[in-house]
This record gives C-alpha cells, structure tokens and sequence, in this order.
C-alpha cells in the first residue's frame, strides 16, 4: 500500500494546494518530454546501480528498482504506457509507475540526485543517438550522390552564376560540390554527438549532493564522460546548440540542392525528369508533376534555422542554474531531429530514380557559355587578359546581333575578334572541349573528377 502523501508532484510536500489546471496545462512538460522515456529509464537503470554499488541503498533493493525499471521499458517499447498530464513530465511519469510495479522502494531511486541532472542526461542521451541516427541518414544521401555522379561520367551541364549561364561543367562534378558540402555536415554531427556525450548526472540540482555518488562510473556505464562542475552540468546547453547548428546547415545545404533540382526538373530547363514515386500532383491541372519533396527540403531549412534561433534565444538570457525556461529546449531539438530525419529518408531515391536529359543540358551548356575558353586562350598567349576579356566581349555583342552563337563564329569572326584566336582548336569551343581544357587542382576536367570521385569512394569504404 502506497502512501497518498508521497504521491502526486515530487515537489508536492511544500504546497497546501494541488496546481490550478490552467498552471498545470502550461507547467507540463508531458505532452512532449514522452519521447525522452527510454532515456530516462537508461539513466535512472545506471543510477539505481551505482547507488547499491555504493551502499547507498541494499543491492537488493538496487536490483529491485533496475528490475522495475526494466518492465517499465518494456511497457514504453511496447505503447502500452500510460502517460496522464498529473504527471507534469516524464520522470514523474516514469517514478510513478514503477512504484507501481515494485512499491515503495522506488521511493529512493531519486536519491543523490535533482531532476535537473536527470532531464539534462536525457536530453544528452537524445542529442547523442539523434547525432547518429543523421550521419547514417546523411551518409546514404553521400553514397546516392557518388552513385548518380559515377553513373553519369561525361554528361555536361552548365554551370550558373547570378542564376545566369557561365561555363560548362561535368554533372558529376556538380553532384560531388554536394557531397563536400554534406561531408563537412557530417563533421558537424560527428563534433555534436561528441559534445553531447558527457553526462552530467550526479550534479543533482546544481552543487552536487552530500551521498557518497559515484557520477564518474554512472558515465562510464553509459559511455559518457563524467561532469566536471556541477554547476555547468546543469546548466549547459551547448551540446542541443550544436546539434541545432548541425541541423541548420544541413537544411541549407539540402535548401540548395533542393531549389537547382525544382528549377532542373522545370519545363524552362528540363534537364531532369523526377520518378513518379518522389512527385505529386495539381488537384485541378491535370498535366502538372510537382517537385514537392525538393521544395519540402527547401522549405523545411526556414524551420531548422527557427529551432536553432529559438534555443539561442532562451538561454541568453539565462543565469547559471536551472530556470523552468529550459524546459522549452525540447520542442525545437525535436522538430529539427525530425525534419532532417524526414529530408534524408527521401534524398537517396530521390536522386537514384531521377533522368536526366543530357542533349537539353549540353545544348543549354555551349553557346556562349564558351566565351571564357576564348579569354584563356589568348592570355596564355600572351594577350594581357584585361585586354583578351575586351576583345571576346565585343565578339558575343557581335554575335548575339547575328543570332549566332559562339560555336557558330565563322574563323574570320574569330580572326576579326583577336588575331591569336586564327589558331584557335575548335574543339575547345565547345562544351566537352571546355571542360576538358581545364588543369587545374579540384577543376571540372574528367581526370580531376574522376580524381574526386576516388577520394569519395574511399572516403565512404572508410566510414
């Protein structure tokens, strides 16, 4: 038989009155922290532990409590738990119904330490396996963007600044700019989990507790490292910034990638056609194939940089310790862990499954998107290149007056242009002439791509 006055909020002795329902509405953490159970429950298993390991409790009575523990995981795993808003937040949830299943022994699991230690290794724990979870998301994208740039060696797409046409380029080199970009997210995630990594259990409220604790083989069994300063412990939230931060450059990563495949699969460009599976339609124009999963990554990446500013903006105000103001660093870890998990799952297929069209794209890549090749190849004969630019430049304004392009220039008009370009290799005035030209390190040639596509490999194989 359990006794009434040890039921309810863990902080109920100090109150004569039980909390107003519109506090307690906003007060709960319950409808959110849920998510957070099997961590609480791995943290207060290590916890029950240490506390008969160190004679703090009978070591039956630690085996008791981790016994409980267990069958109330289970029942979590299961979606057999009963969750109810008296609970205020998961740990009391979980305290709870372990008193019911093992009785007044889980009483003196909560010894030795605060809730503000035990919600702050829960959300550790979190951010740590959320980490994980991404970069194996994000290597899969990495691995289809090396599998989609090795299948289309030799296709020519051009390249674009000011969103205007430039110079040709490799679709593979193109493809492999993403995944450097998602290589050094995946850095981001690795440094995340490993700043999330510390445990700060055993800081109990925020100076420590008189038990004789043993916080440092608590982090041990949960493969952390133990805290340093209790106060920090409790206080520091720079391991869910940095998990934030990885999320928000990753949206806009996966923003920019999203927005050339909307533009790529446009009728205007049509350099790709998206699968069926990864496209929908008008509910009135029966012709249209929307892009919607390249504009869900770049309309998802606002969210990301929202749930990154809005944890920024709640602990600046802070003082050292804990203000129930942290209990809102949740829901934007949550959102962001959930929107990146939904980018990935659909990036991979997204870009095996796509066709591409190379006659649209090396038709859209010469012209006079050749114009610098004429420009390099009068300074490397000696023509100062200010010189060079000037002359190639009057020539597009000539051509363009005709209606011709580049590739069409009679000799004569080259001749007329600058005398050096008489000896001009016609192939290079075109777009494979173009990208074959180039000889420089990490440059859009097929030697250097296929250079790159190597590393990828091999920087995929180690990981």
């Amino acid at each position: 038989m359990t006794d009434s006055r040890s039921s309810g909020p863990l902080w109920g002795g100090r109150f004569g009155a039980t909390p107003a329902e519109a506090f307690q509405r906003i007060n709960a953490s319950i409808p959110f922290d849920v998510r957070l159970a099997p961590y609480d429950i791995q943290g207060s298993m290590a916890h029950a532990r240490m506390l008969g390991r160190q004679g703090v409790i009978s070591e039956e009575e630690a085996a008791e409590l981790v016994r409980g523990l267990e069958e109330v995981l289970a029942e979590v795993r299961r979606g057999e738990f009963r969750w109810t808003l008296e609970d205020e937040d998961v740990h009391t949830a979980v305290e709870r119904r372990l008193r019911e299943v093992v009785g007044d022994v889980a009483l003196k699991l909560h010894t030795g330490r605060s809730r503000n230690d035990q919600v702050a290794l829960d959300l550790h724990l979190f951010c740590r396996e959320a980490a994980d979870e991404i970069r194996a998301g994000l290597l899969e994208s990495m691995r289809a963007l090396v599998e989609v740039a090795g299948r289309e060696r030799g296709t020519i797409i051009p390249g674009y600044t000011h969103l205007q046409r430039a110079q040709p380029l490799l679709l593979s080199h193109h493809l492999l700019a993403h995944f450097e970009a998602l290589k050094r997210d995946l850095r981001r995630f690795e440094a995340a989990r490993e700043a999330a990594d510390a445990s700060p259990l055993g800081a109990a409220a925020l100076g420590g507790t008189p038990h004789p604790t043993d916080p440092a083989s608590v982090a041990g069994e949960l493969g952390m490292r133990p805290p340093v300063n209790s106060l920090d412990a409790v206080s520091d939230r720079d391991f869910a910034l940095d998990l934030l931060y990885a999320c928000a450059t990753l949206g806009v990563h996966l923003s920019r990638l999203g927005e050339e495949w909307v533009l790529w699969s446009s009728a205007e460009f049509g350099f790709v056609t998206l699968d069926d599976a990864y496209s929908s339609g008008s509910s009135i124009m029966p012709q249209k194939k929307n892009p919607d999963a390249h504009e869900l990554m770049r309309g998802k990446s606002g969210r990301l940089i929202g749930d990154l500013n809005s944890l920024l903006v709640t602990l600046k105000g802070l003082p050292l310790g804990y203000s129930k103001d942290l209990q809102e660093d949740k829901e934007p870890i949550f959102d962001a862990v959930d929107a990146v998990a939904a980018m990935l799952a659909v990036l991979p297929e997204t870009l095996r499954t796509a066709t591409f069209h190379p006659e649209r794209m090396r038709a859209a890549a010469g012209g006079f998107s050749l114009a610098t090749e004429l420009a390099d190849y009068l300074a490397a004969r000696g023509v100062p290149f200010r010189e060079a630019h000037r002359a190639v430049g009057e020539l597009v304004r000539r051509c363009e007056s005709r209606g011709v392009t580049l590739e069409e220039a009679t000799g004569e008009e080259l001749t007329a242009a600058h005398p050096e370009l008489a000896s001009l290799p016609r192939e290079v005035l075109t777009p494979h002439g173009s990208v074959g030209n180039k000889k420089s390190l990490a440059s859009t040639s097929p030697d250097s791509v296929e250079r790159q596509l190597e590393r990828a490999q091999e920087f995929l194989s180690s990981m």
